[in-house]
């Protein structure tokens, strides 16, 4: 496979973690261009095997083999150069789950502009705040969803916005290309190389759970450092068929869709869906004999509220998750259903898979966050960075010293054009993640919650996500978040603002039912003194609950003492 010229070994060669984590290495060419490299290779190599498995909302069936997907990057990236695009300048791409990404992205790399994903969730507001943030020069997006609408409304304030396209339907004004006519009509003319491994390639803003988002680049080698995602923690296999369900607005869908899974062998594949169903993510599963596949949390606890028997899972082997903390009741119904193990993962925006559970050599903790990736050097410190003992709550850092092997590869190179930003979080060779949790004596990390989400109440500190965990397993809750309200005695109180499932109706009955059901589960002293009950919870475009907001909004809820 691809991945073996960077690793320099098979990843059946590893014989323990120990040899993982010790010896894994990758060795990057100084112009590395996963384009040129990995994707002109592939097609080489085997240029008639299937890349990518594309469905439409409308069922409409597309597909494209390493060989397509290389000559139409070609092709995009000469319709870039001929758009006047060069170098460095910046393309946000709003596509949702469109067959064009792929070959859009590649052209991009290939030809040395920065992509810049972008969710088709966005309001004019947003849309603003990006487009000048990140000085944009060229929109490529989607006629669905509205997009076009709030992007129009936007770009009378946003002047380094030249050039504009779209696909899939008919261009809503003469300022807006047609860019299906253009590609079907670029040259595949050859481009030649432009890059060192250390430009800037791809540019992401992060969720934003607190304040604007940041701008997190990544350099060209951060494809290679999702080796570990699709190859190990994935398990993509040569001839699989790999199921990430994100939309390609958002970085994971480059943890899930792209990368590591070609390098791996395995196709990709990607459903354009209009809205979530989770009965027709099963059925598609089932359908098209998905070998591999990855969720949110989220997704995954609307995906257990069906008849998981109707399905065939039989081609399924392998199961992942991310974005969140994973609750236990949703691993327990998963795999008594489907006979599979969720296997869980950490990384951000800024990181590629950091902390994971998929070792072959160790069964999953339930409820942990697994241990360090090989490359990342992850630590808990305390508020003065020392590293504590295990069993105490810090926040998880990463260890960045040149000495220890440096920055990992797939880690950022820093927040664009906020310095300070910067230096804030990723000081004397420490970057700070922002999120808290715990060591064992065997060395698995559990996750507590984010820095500013723990609760301190009569000297305890509770963690969101182990409360949050007991609530989901009583039948009455579909969502909940906790959050720790001001008290005079305990300093915070904890709190629950909880998403009734069908049929229950918020009362100080279900409350004490409630609140008695924590107790018995886990210790006394985290049950919820306050429920709160709510049709939804706030949350970010990428679907993370806004806990923030939450606390800022406390007093419009109907409360229940």
């Amino acid at each position: 496979m691809q991945y073996e010229k960077y690793t320099g070994r098979s990843r059946d060669d590893f014989a323990t973690l120990d040899d993982l984590q010790k010896n894994y290495k990758l060795t990057v060419p100084d112009n590395f261009n996963f384009a040129f490299d990995c994707l002109d290779e592939m097609a080489a190599e085997t240029p008639d095997a299937l890349a990518l498995l594309w469905i439409s909302n409308e069922g409409e069936e597309k597909r494209f083999t390493y060989e397509e997907i290389r000559r139409l990057s070609v092709k995009a990236a000469n319709f870039f150069i001929a758009q006047g695009i060069e170098k460095g300048d910046m393309v946000m791409l709003t596509m949702s789950r469109d067959w064009r990404y792929w070959p859009v992205l590649m052209g991009l790399h290939r030809m040395g502009a920065v992509a810049v994903p972008a969710t088709y969730l966005l309001t004019k507001k947003d849309l603003e705040y990006r487009m000048n943030a990140a000085s944009i020069k060229m929109l490529l997006t989607t006629p669905r969803f509205g997009v076009i609408g709030a992007m129009e409304d936007a770009l009378a304030d946003c002047p380094t916005v030249k050039k504009l396209a779209v696909f899939g339907g008919n261009p809503p004004n003469e300022k807006w290309l047609d860019f299906d006519k253009e590609l079907e009509n670029a040259p595949e003319t050859p481009i030649s190389r432009n890059n060192v491994k250390s430009d800037m390639m791809l540019m992401a803003f992060s969720s934003g759970t607190t304040g604007y988002p940041k701008m997190v680049w990544h350099d060209y080698t951060y494809p290679l450092g999702h080796i570990m995602t699709g190859c190990f923690w994935h398990r993509c296999q040569p001839d699989g068929l790999h199921f990430t369900i994100s939309d390609t607005g958002w970085l994971k869908s480059l943890w899930g869709k792209m990368y590591s899974q070609w390098l791996a062998g395995s196709a990709v594949f990607t459903y354009d869906f209009d809205k979530f169903s989770a009965p027709d993510i099963l059925d598609k599963i089932a359908k098209y004999k998905v070998t591999t596949f990855c969720a949110p949390p989220t997704m995954y606890r609307y995906l257990i509220k069906e008849d998981l028997k109707k399905y065939d899972f039989s081609a399924l082997h392998h199961c992942t998750t991310a974005g969140e903390a994973l609750n236990p009741e949703i691993y327990k119904v998963w795999k008594e259903n489907t006979g599979l193990k969720i296997f869980e993962g950490f990384g951000q925006s800024e990181t590629t898979l950091s902390c994971w559970t998929g070792y072959p050599w160790m069964q999953p903790q339930l409820g942990s966050m697994g241990m360090p990736a090989p490359g990342y050097r992850m630590v808990i410190v305390d508020e003065n960075d020392n590293e504590v003992a295990p069993g105490v709550t810090g926040e998880i850092c990463i260890r960045t010293d040149e000495a220890g092997g440096g920055k990992p590869f797939g880690m950022f190179s820093g927040y664009f054009r906020d310095d300070e930003k910067t230096a804030q979080i990723w000081h004397d060779d420490l970057y700070h993640t922002g999120d808290t949790a715990y060591r064992d004596e065997i060395g698995f990390f559990w996750y507590v919650g984010r820095t500013d989400d723990v609760i301190k109440s009569s000297g305890y500190r509770i963690g969101p996500f182990e409360v949050e965990s007991v609530l989901l397993e009583h039948p009455a809750v579909t969502e909940c978040a906790v959050t720790g309200v001001p008290d005079p005695e305990r300093g915070f109180a904890v709190k629950a603002t909880i998403v009734l499932s069908q049929g229950y109706e918020g009362s100080a009955q279900l409350t004490k039912e409630l609140q008695d059901h924590v107790k018995k589960t886990t210790a006394p002293y985290k049950y919820p003194r306050i429920i709160a009950y709510a049709d939804a919870l706030p949350k970010t475009i990428s679907g993370k609950i806004r806990r923030v907001e939450i606390r800022e909004n406390d007093e419009q809820l109907t409360m229940y003492n």
